[in-house]
Formats: C-alpha cells, structure tokens, sequence
C-alpha cells in the first residue's frame, strides 16, 4: 500500500513537472526599431499567442538590437538561449546558400510580385532544411521592401557609385553585387546609419523605402535613386532546441501564428511602399526612377556567380516567371 501510494504521488509529481514546462514565456529578438513592421507583427503574434494558449504561453519582444546583432542572436537560437527571431533572410543566407538566390537582382516587378513569390511553394520548400543547417526551425516568410540608394551626391549613372563608400547589411549577395558595380560596400549596423550618412562616414547607402522615410535619411541625401533592384524577405525562426522540446500541439499552434504573423508583413509592404516612395519624392531630394539598364553588366554578373553558389536560383526564376 505504501509502495501504491509513493508510486501514485510520483506520477502526480511528474505530471505537474510536465505541465509547468508546457507553460512557457517565449523570448522573440530583433533588429528593428520599435515602430517597425516586424516589430509590430512580432508584438501581435505574442499577444495572439497568449490568447490561444489560454495565458500559458507569451512573448516578450526584444527590438532594436537588444539581444544582439543578427548573428548573435542566430548563436543563441542554435544553443536554445534565445527562442524566436524575425531576422532578415540575408543572415540567414550566410549558412544556408539557397537563400541567397532571392536575392538576384530583379527577380521581382515589383513589391506584389516579390509577395508572390514568397509565397510560393517551391519559397516555402527552402525552409525544410534550415534546422540541419541553422539550428532553426524556418516557419514562414516575411519581407520588408524593394531596396533603393540613397546618395549624398547626385548620380546619373551607376558610374556614379564607383568608388563611393554604400552601407549594405553584410552578407554575401549584396556584397557581391555593389562590387560588381564597383562601388566601395561597407557592412554597417541599421542605429549607426543615419549619423554616418549625416556626417560622411558612408557616401550612400542602400535601403527601403519605410526606414529612409520613417528614419528620414533624406535629410541627408543630395540624391535618392528608386532602383527597386531586390527582394529584402525575412524569416520566422524558432530554436531547434526549443522547437524539439514542444508538444506537437504546440508546435503547430505555435508555428502557425508566427507564420500568420511573418506573413502579414507581406501585406503591409504592399499596401504601403508605394506612399512612402511618393512621400520621400515629395521632400525635394533629387528623385530618379531606373531600371535594370542603369546597372549596366552588374545584373549578369551576379547572375554568373550565384548560379553556382545557390542551387535554387532557377527554381525562383521559373516561380517569378509564372508569378508575373
């Protein structure tokens, strides 16, 4: 009878052990600032998740930086210390090629286009494998917009940005494309932007259309070129630490509002880029509109190196063709 009763109080033991670690508050990173979109959409997804899961699990926000730079917070995911990330696709694409395809120089018409092709089947396939390859598990897709140059000097032509020193987020297809145009990349972190641009420690930069308007970089722009010449997506991520230690039920309920959630930016961006070109055209910085032709032999020449680098360069061209 003694042994019944130590057994019985074991098991109720371990069941409350087992329900205290269901019960979770989920740590989520980022490098945006706090009015961002991803911002936003990670606040939302938190708050949603609490709802669904009666108040047993929630979501602090990190923003801005807090818990590190991207490839910090990508460590941390892969040791568990950190949970969540909405990170940019480019971080990413640093351990796992693939990615970098969507990169390619106009493989989107345009900010609806690139949704569509993120939304694609053959998109969602790239995430299989991340968990091998970055220690997260790969939920679904965000974006933020088409990038643009912002200039402190006036350009007419892509010889214009030969030489010049051009902020870019560091990683390997952006890299490989300014120095196809033979300007002067230089990594440099998103708060550190608008006093280098101020006071000419860079002499341009690339960027999208929400941060140089809502963060104002053209105050200090002689010229702001609309090139719309790549695709900037994000990712949700999950640790796959953290993933392998949930229910299943969890899982799904989990992974199915980060996805909802990732991809309402998708959305956003569509419904809004277009005002924020025209509001930043309307500030009276000299405004270009260009193509793919302003870039001269640069496009091909990415093409050339990344069609070895990323194997999935074609199956993202055969989707952006069918998606037009």
């Amino acid at each position: 009878m003694k042994n019944t009763i130590k057994l019985l109080a074991s098991v109720v033991a371990m069941t409350a052990s087992v329900a205290t670690a269901q019960a979770e508050e989920f740590r989520l990173g980022l490098i945006t600032p706090p009015p961002h979109i991803w911002t936003k959409a990670a606040e939302a997804f938190g708050a949603e998740l609490a709802e669904a899961s009666g108040g047993e699990h929630s979501v602090s926000v990190f923003p801005a930086r807090q818990l590190g730079n991207e490839a910090e917070m990508l460590q941390q995911l892969q040791t568990g210390a950190l949970d969540m990330a909405f990170m940019t696709v480019a971080e990413v694409s640093n351990r796992a090629p693939d990615l970098g395809a969507f990169y390619a120089p106009y493989l989107a018409n345009d900010i609806t286009h690139a949704g569509r092709i993120l939304r694609s089947d053959t998109a969602k396939k790239l995430l299989a494998p991340l968990a091998g390859q970055v220690g997260a598990v790969g939920v679904g897709y965000g974006m933020a917009g088409l990038r643009q140059i912002v200039s402190r000097g006036e350009i007419n032509s892509a010889k214009d940005l030969a030489g010049l020193k051009l902020r870019i987020t560091p990683f390997e297809p952006i890299l490989d494309f300014y120095n196809a145009i033979g300007a002067a990349p230089t990594p440099m972190p998103l708060p550190a932007v608008y006093d280098a641009l101020a006071n000419g420690q860079v002499d341009a930069i690339d960027m999208d259309a929400e941060l140089i308007w809502v963060l104002k970089y053209y105050e200090h722009a002689d010229t702001v070129v609309q090139t719309d010449h790549m695709m900037f997506p994000m990712v949700g991520l999950v640790s796959a630490r953290v993933w392998a230690g949930m229910s299943e039920a969890d899982r799904t309920m989990i992974g199915d509002l980060m996805a909802k959630h990732v991809d309402s930016t998708i959305d956003s961006y569509i419904e809004r880029e277009a005002g924020w070109l025209e509001q930043i055209e309307g500030t009276g910085t000299k405004y270009v509109k260009v193509g793919a032709d302003f870039f001269g032999g640069a496009v091909d020449e990415w093409n050339g190196i990344w069609s070895e680098k990323a194997t999935s360069l074609d199956a993202l061209r055969a989707v952006a063709a069918e998606t037009e």
